[in-house]
């Protein structure tokens, strides 16, 4: 409407012409009394409908209220008809204004058809779900018009994004129990796409051979966590696990027609520590075998070079989707992630680092502790939700570096007890050559280096060294699916890549 318009339509609502009538809600009445009529004349209808319909489903709440006794008076293994509710409603005003207790007579003399009642229920349900969405809709109109510095557009984009999402879940009436014949059918189907490939995995495959052979891949729903102190190589573990899977994926076409994923994944990575150009830089130099350095400086040889520019063109083509987005809360993160879900059918998801990421309530009084369990608990959730893998890393705290052997254990976790807790698995990752290069043997009181028994010490840490340069444990504390253990890959630190070890040794044994 054009504003001359506008101006003579306000106009003429202030002159005191007919305006528009406000529209009711969606509902309908006649179908709540032919629901709680056929419940009260048969009973047994009530398990038809108890496991999706709630008394705030009902439109009058007077009939809410009726079916909530039914639903008390049946769970019980009492009889609910007119009679035994009428104690429960002689003093329900709200009741004596459309009948008193002679309404629950005339619901019950009403009733049409038993058989009906499941479809029923599922009308009130769905009307229900209609008038939510109406005051989510409203709610999201009034906030939009509230500015307010703390709540920018885009923040009230994700809780609408939330909101819509939760009213969803509260929309989906399937569930329950699955039969195990069914249950059966999906296990067989995962066994026989596990066949087909190559490597034999269930899972989405790392690319380390030893570490997919121990755990068979990283599997939807799982919440994984990699967690090491400082310097051990935590994101660029996670870089090296995301970009193998994303370089392998392919997908296939289905019994039903339709694309999916045979191999590999699409990688949603949320760097909330590195910007995506110093993330991008990483995977370029593991991928160019060009030193991370020289990278950075700029010093690059002709034939250094052309390796970069081929690896920048292989990297393009994989599907590695980037949010470097500073501080997002658990709840714009799950919003993010369902977006990219949606578009990309995005299906392995990092995120780097735990102890970044924000949780989504405000109270400022919750400890830290508190704080972490419901961050782990959310990246739980979406992980179920979306049906993914979400690597999760976490930092350990310096108890480590207090203990003589310096290999971590679940309780150096941070906020352990929540963090132990909700994750599938926990991989700690240890490096001896990180703590030997900074524990080389100095001369005691009396010596110096010349010594002999000094030279003998020094001597044996070099040994020592040498023996395990390059060579990273990961270490798996915990493993809700299988065994617990190590492996030992890989690790070159002048482009901060991981591998397997057969690649540097050729037998594939790792050295004593």
């Amino acid at each position: 409407m054009d504003p001359i318009r506008q101006v003579a339509a306000l106009a003429a609502l202030a002159g005191g012409e007919a305006r528009p009538q406000v529209r009711a809600q969606p509902h309908n009445l006649e179908l709540e009394q032919a629901l709680l009529g056929a419940l009260l004349v048969n009973n047994g209808a009530v398990e038809r409908v108890s496991g999706f319909l709630t008394p705030e489903n009902f439109y009058h709440p007077v009939h809410g209220r009726i079916f909530e006794a039914i639903q008390r008076l049946v769970e019980r293994g009492q009889i609910a008809d007119p009679i035994t509710l009428k104690s429960y409603f002689e003093q329900d005003a709200a009741l004596a204004d459309i009948g008193g207790t002679d309404y629950l007579a005339r619901l019950a003399g009403s009733a049409i058809n038993i058989i009906n009642t499941g479809d029923y229920g599922r009308q009130i349900h769905d009307l229900f779900l209609r008038r939510s969405l109406i005051i989510v809709g409203e709610d999201i109109v009034t906030t939009a018009f509230d500015f307010q510095v703390d709540a920018p557009a885009t923040m009230q984009i994700e809780a609408a994004e939330q909101r819509l999402f939760d009213l969803a879940e509260r929309g989906e009436i399937e569930g329950g129990f699955v039969p195990l014949s069914k249950s059966l059918t999906e296990a067989v189907r995962v066994a026989e796409r596990a066949y087909k490939r190559e490597s034999r995995i269930t899972g989405v495959g790392s690319g380390l051979i030893d570490l997919d052979n121990l755990l068979g891949g990283f599997h939807p729903s799982d919440l994984i966590i990699i967690a090491g102190r400082p310097g051990m190589g935590k994101s660029s573990l996670a870089t090296n696990i995301a970009f193998n899977a994303a370089r392998a994926y392919r997908t296939e076409t289905g019994d039903d027609g339709r694309p999916q994923t045979a191999d590999g994944a699409v990688i949603g990575f949320f760097s909330l520590e590195m910007s995506a150009e110093q993330l991008a830089a990483r995977m370029l130099s593991e991928e160019s075998q060009v030193s991370s350095d020289h990278l950075r400086r700029g010093q690059l040889r002709p034939e250094e070079w052309e390796n970069l520019v081929a690896a920048s063109q292989s990297l393009s083509r994989v599907p590695f989707f980037i949010d470097d987005t500073p501080a997002l809360s658990v709840a714009a993160l799950r919003t993010r992630a369902r977006r990219l879900k949606r578009v990309h059918n995005m299906s392995l998801i990092v995120v780097d680092y735990l102890q970044l990421v924000r949780p989504s309530g405000t109270r400022n009084n919750d400890g830290r502790v508190q704080e972490v369990a419901e961050i782990t608990q959310g990246l739980k959730a979406m992980a179920k939700e979306l049906d993914v893998p979400v690597i999760a890393l976490s930092q350990l705290s310096r108890a480590v570096e207090s203990r003589e052997d310096k290999r971590p254990q679940l309780s150096d976790l941070r906020e352990s007890g929540t963090i132990e807790q909700d994750a599938d698995l926990v991989l700690f990752i240890y490096r001896e050559d990180y703590y030997l290069e900074r524990a080389a043997p100095q001369p005691k009181p009396g010596e110096d280096e010349s010594t002999t028994l000094h030279q003998d010490r020094y001597h044996k840490w070099q040994q020592r060294l040498e023996q395990v340069k390059g060579t990273t444990e990961i270490l798996v504390a915990k493993n809700r699916h299988g065994p617990t253990g190590g492996v030992k890959l890989h690790f070159e630190s002048r482009t901060t890549r991981f591998g397997n070890l057969e690649t540097r040794y050729g037998s594939g044994n790792v050295p004593a």
